[in-house]
């Protein structure tokens, strides 16, 4: 657990350091002016873009739920790893657990969310924002779309973990699964929520 774990901060610094990096560029960006050769001036070209901010908070309650969902996966893994060695003993039982499938709630509410930002990238194309539209439409393309990436793997990672659960692994190993994976969308989240206020704030 110690190894998994010490290669998920390794991964998250990454993924964070990314995300710093875009922030940098994002802010400083939107204060920088453009200049045009045709006129011998800076312009500031930086625009606004109309983003669908009802869908985007649906798609952020989708994923806060998701995490808690995550969440009760990962306790209850735990659980049944630290329980394992008295369920084996012949004659003992801990009675009827609720077996309700927190991975598989988790992976459709993250289906869920990667549907919901593919609608709102729709819609801001309705709305005529493209990723050429002006650097505001870029930055907000990129950083949503580089999330979504992200969380895709962290899907991958669900998947993983859920076929650690079908195939009868043992309890350990399910926990180490679940519990790195529980971490990382713990981390998706957040950022996602850094990215809805960012790009709320700054405007």
């Amino acid at each position: 657990m110690r190894r998994a774990r010490l290669g998920l901060i390794c991964g998250i610094a990454t993924v964070g350091m990314v995300f710093i990096s875009l922030t940098s560029a994002y802010i400083f960006r939107r204060g920088l002016p453009t200049f045009q050769g045709e006129s011998n001036t800076y312009v500031r070209d930086w625009g606004s873009v109309n983003l669908p901010w009802t869908l985007l908070a649906v798609n952020t309650g989708i994923l806060v739920i998701s995490s808690f969902s995550m969440e009760l996966a990962r306790r209850k893994a735990t659980r049944q790893a630290a329980l394992a060695p008295v369920t084996s003993i012949p004659g003992i039982s801990l009675g009827e657990e609720t077996n309700i499938p927190w991975l598989g709630i988790t992976v459709v509410l993250g289906v869920a969310f990667l549907i919901g930002q593919a609608l709102a990238w729709s819609e801001l194309h309705s709305r005529g924002f493209f990723v050429n539209t002006n650097p505001s439409s870029s930055f907000a393309f990129l950083l949503t779309i580089a999330h979504a990436l992200h969380l895709g793997g962290g899907m991958l990672a669900l998947l993983w973990a859920s076929s650690a659960s079908l195939m009868r692994r043992p309890p350990e190993a399910r926990r180490i699964a679940v519990d790195i994976t529980a971490w990382y969308w713990h981390f998706m989240a957040v950022l996602w929520i850094y990215i809805f206020l960012l790009l709320g704030l700054a405007r």
